[in-house]
């Protein structure tokens, strides 16, 4: 399970993975931000420092492994402790989107149900959208009602989370 903590972000590495090259950021004590290359242009998936290598200090070594044995289909949980900011709101989404396991899923509307916010399915879309630690907090996870996928803010959209989601053999509707 992930741990939250609190700090400045300060070292950041970029690795390649099956779904494009990966920065990972952190500040010593936790990993406070990823982003996930696209391949189309997608502005969400600009990488912050453009594609440089940056310096792995032990911590984001550490991420590098989870991710790489995840990719791998050997790790299931990672174990590692993420700052995760933003409004209260967000944070109890991202939560929820964290406790969810791999190879599961959730609907946007269940999230809602779960913190009490009866309708809010499309104000939950907005926070997980938002998720700065995407593929760790797991929000490639969480699909409409109709298990359909309404969209991804990671990498290349739509086909990265195809991706993750055969990764992890959730099904989903077309």
């Amino acid at each position: 399970m992930t741990k939250v903590q609190t700090s400045a972000t300060d070292s950041f590495v970029t690795i390649p993975s099956p779904i494009g090259r990966i920065e990972i950021r952190g500040n010593g004590k936790s990993i406070t931000g990823l982003t996930i290359e696209g391949t189309d242009g997608n502005a969400y998936g600009l990488l912050p420092h453009g594609g440089a290598p940056g310096h792995a200090d032990s911590l984001l070594t550490q991420a590098t492994t989870q991710l790489n044995e995840y990719f791998a289909g050997t790790r299931r949980e990672f174990d590692l402790p993420v700052e995760l900011k933003g409004t209260e709101f967000q944070c109890e989404v991202w939560n929820i989107i964290a406790a969810t396991p791999f190879g599961e899923s959730a609907s946007y509307g269940d999230i809602a149900e779960r913190i009490g916010r009866h309708g809010a399915g499309r104000a939950v879309g907005g926070a997980v959208g938002a998720n700065p630690i995407p593929l760790i907090v797991g929000c490639h996870r969480i699909l409409a009602s109709n298990s359909r996928i309404t969209g991804y803010s990671g990498g290349s959209g739509i086909p990265t989370k195809k991706q993750l989601l055969a990764l992890e053999g959730i099904s989903y509707a077309e």
